[in-house]
This record gives C-alpha cells, sequence and structure tokens, in this order.
C-alpha cells in the first residue's frame, strides 16, 4: 500500500495535466463483451463452446464479421474477466494469457481479431486483483499498459475490486497516463464512479481521464434489472448526464437482447432506452445461436442512429407519472428530438399518453415530423404545441423522432 501511495503521489503532477488525448469514442462505442452471457466460465473440457478462450472470442469475431454487426458499427471483441494464468510471468512481471484457453497467446488473438477489420478489448482491475481472483495491476501499470499495446490490444477495461476508496481517484488517472504513454490509441472503459455510487462522484475528473464508465450495477438477463438500470438513469444521480459527450460517455452496462430474460418489447425498451441514454453498446449474448428478432433489432438502422448522434447529448427522463415515463433526446439535424415514452407496467393494458413538444420543454414554433423508430413509420406532422396521443403496452416502448422540417 504505502508503495502504492508513493507512486501516486510521484505521478500526481503529471497526470494533472495530462488529460485524455486519444481521440477514441466520439460516439458510444459498439462492439461485444463476453460477461454477462459467459461470466467466468473456465471449464473448457466439459463446455468447449461456452467457456472463456480463444476459441469462443475467434467465434464471436466471426460472426460480427460475417453477420451484418461490424457494417452496422459493432466493431470491439471484448475479453472480460477470467482470461489471465494466476500467476504472471516471475521474471518480466508481465500478465500471461491462461496457456490452455488461450495456447496461442493474445497478440495472436488480436491478429486475427484485426484480421476481420475489429478490434480487441482486455480486461484488468486497480486492485491486486481482478474480481474473479486474478492478478490485478495495482503495482505494474506502467507495465501492463505497455503489454496490452505490444499485444495490439485497443481498448482496456479496468475494474475496481480488491482497492480502497481512497484508491479510485489516483489509479486510474494514472492508468490513464500509462495507456496514453504507450502511443497506441487504447479506449478506456472505467469502473471508477460504480465503486463510489454513495460517495458523490466526480464526474467532471472521471470523464477527463475515462472515455466510458460503468456507475451502477451490474446488468443481468432480467427486467428487473433493465428497469433498474433505466430508473438510475432517469434519477440522475450528481447530475452525470451533464459530463456525457463526444469522447466520454457513461455505461449502463450491456445489451442483453439476444438472451432468455426479456421479453421481445422488453428487448425493445433496452434497444430504445440505450439509444436515447447514449449508451455504449456492447452485445452480451451468443451470436452463434440468436433469433433473427434479436438481430434485426440489434441492427435497426433507426436505433443505431440515434445512438451514435454525433452530438452526443445524453437524454434525460424528463417526468414519470406512475409506471410512465417520458424521456427526451437532442439530435441532428439541429432542433431534431428523440423520444421515448415508457411503459413499464401499467395495469396490463394499452396506456394512452398525450404528449406535445411544448410539455417536453420545446419552446420554438418550428414544425416537426413525427416517425416511429424502428419502423420508420410516419406518425404525423405537428407544431411545438400540437398534441399527439401514443398508446403503449404493458413492459414496452414507443420510441420516436421529431425531425424539424421548418
Amino acid at each position: 500500500m504505502a508503495v502504492f501511495h508513493f507512486l501516486c503521489c510521484l505521478l500526481a503532477f503529471v497526470v494533472a495535466v495530462n488529460g485524455l488525448d486519444n481521440g477514441l469514442a466520439r460516439t458510444p462505442p459498439m462492439g461485444w463483451l463476453s460477461w454477462q452471457r459467459f461470466r467466468c466460465n473456465i471449464n473448457c473440457d466439459q463446455d468447449p463452446l461456452n467457456c472463456i478462450s480463444e476459441r469462443l472470442y475467434k467465434d464471436m469475431a466471426d460472426r460480427l464479421a460475417a453477420d451484418g454487426y461490424k457494417e452496422a458499427g459493432y466493431v470491439y471483441v471484448n475479453i472480460d474477466d477470467c482470461w489471465a494464468a494466476k500467476q504472471r510471468d516471475p521474471v518480466t512481471m508481465k500478465l500471461v494469457p491462461d496457456p490452455k484457453r488461450f495456447p496461442s497467446g493474445i497478440k495472436a488473438l488480436a491478429d486475427y481479431v484485426h484480421s476481420k477489420g475489429l478490434k480487441l478489448g482486455i480486461y484488468g482491475d486497480m486492485g491486486t486483483f481482478t474480481c474473479g481472483g486474478y492478478p490485478g495491476s495495482k503495482f505494474t501499470m506502467a507495465t501492463d499498459a505497455q503489454t496490452f499495446a505490444e499485444w495490439g490490444i485497443d481498448s482496456f477495461k479496468m475494474d475496481g475490486c480488491y482497492s480502497t476508496t481512497d484508491d479510485f481517484s489516483t489509479a486510474y488517472p494514472i492508468m490513464e497516463f500509462y495507456l496514453n504513454q504507450t502511443g497506441r490509441p487504447i479506449l478506456f472503459s472505467c469502473s471508477w464512479p460504480a465503486y463510489e455510487m454513495s460517495f458523490n462522484p466526480n464526474y467532471p475528473k472521471i470523464a477527463k481521464y475515462c472515455n466510458i464508465w460503468r456507475n451502477f450495477d451490474d446488468i443481468d438477463d432480467s427486467w428487473d434489472s433493465v428497469k433498474s438500470i433505466i430508473k438510475y438513469y432517469g434519477d440522475d444521480a450528481y447530475n452525470f448526464s451533464s459530463v456525457a459527450g463526444p469522447g466520454n460517455f457513461n455505461d449502463p452496462d450491456m445489451i442483453i437482447i439476444g438472451n432468455k430474460g426479456l421479453s421481445p418489447s422488453q428487448e425493445e425498451v433496452q434497444m430504445a432506452m440505450w439509444a436515447i441514454m447514449a449508451a455504449p453498446l456492447f452485445l452480451s449474448n451468443d451470436l452463434r445461436n440468436i433469433s433473427e428478432r434479436s438481430r434485426n433489432l440489434i441492427l435497426n438502422k433507426g436505433a443505431i442512429a440515434i445512438n451514435q448522434d454525433p452530438l452526443g447529448i445524453q437524454g434525460k427522463r424528463l417526468w414519470q407519472i406512475g409506471s410512465i415515463q417520458v424521456w427526451l433526446r437532442p439530435v441532428l439535424p439541429n432542433g431534431s428530438y428523440a423520444i421515448a415514452i415508457l411503459n413499464e407496467n401499467y395495469g396490463g393494458y394499452l396506456s394512452p399518453v398525450t404528449v406535445s413538444l411544448a410539455d417536453l420543454g420545446v419552446v420554438d414554433n418550428g414544425t416537426y415530423v413525427l416517425n416511429e423508430v424502428f419502423t420508420g413509420s410516419y406518425i404525423g406532422t405537428y407544431g411545438t404545441k400540437d398534441s399527439v396521443v401514443i398508446k403503449v403496452d404493458v413492459s414496452s416502448v414507443f420510441f420516436g423522432k421529431y425531425t424539424r422540417k421548418s
């Protein structure tokens, strides 16, 4: 601990003037991440297709490249916890991939992923161990950053297990400094505010050093979990939405569309809300075994366009009555808006919601064309004071876009 704090003091003056400068995440990053679907399954003897191994990540890279995901923007293949051997190299102190599950090594895996036109991400921890009990980076940040660069890594997710609350505000800036020092653009995904939820996270500082950051509980494959995340983002504790923008985005966690926990309409809710929230779109599912309906939703051009809107403004919940929520996000072209009306669970029947742009705080006298996003269907043309009645079924969402006409 004393060594770590000495290093923090030594580098404090450096990181204070060396904010994030990697040119990445100008829009929310998109790709695939193993954790929610595959967790820490290391039993390759009995479950070779689903264990954390180079085979799994190659399979997902193949599917991203061949099934239309890459063209839609899903380009990151992200390794999560449990990839490493339990011990570092005793001579170099470098991290070592598990030799049985990653026999070719991470550099070879990165080369394979890159050959598909994709990017490879990897996982680590700022503490002494990762959450799964593998070697952490607490005393080896410079070595680990350089190792990742040598391997050809494009994204690094740093967790916060086996640490103290005093460490976060120094460890993440230090790691960002070392990542920048490698000269390789490496997207930095932080878990910093997720460990400080009750301590008023310093979001402006977090945004200075991280491209994306987790700030709430891990997502589970369930409707209740999705709803809890939406509520947290709607409540917007400490006004974290205000720091979102090109280069820096809040991360409500993975897309679970295509798994077993959500109904078709609930999958639409997640896709719509993650688009409204300007969230990273990291799929965590089995792309080798996904329904056409779920695949089409993940690839929906209208939803992706709103998620990837260059303004990068995070949408906000404007009001909630019972289980009905209305969210709004400014998007391009200038003066246009994405809207989501969510019915979490309102009596089991269609709930009519009457809304106008004026109700949502839009004060100009423009004319707007309203389309439903998923289908592109035309709803109508409205002035800001003109109301429209939208019927939203239970556990469902209306996802629309008001495009300014004049």
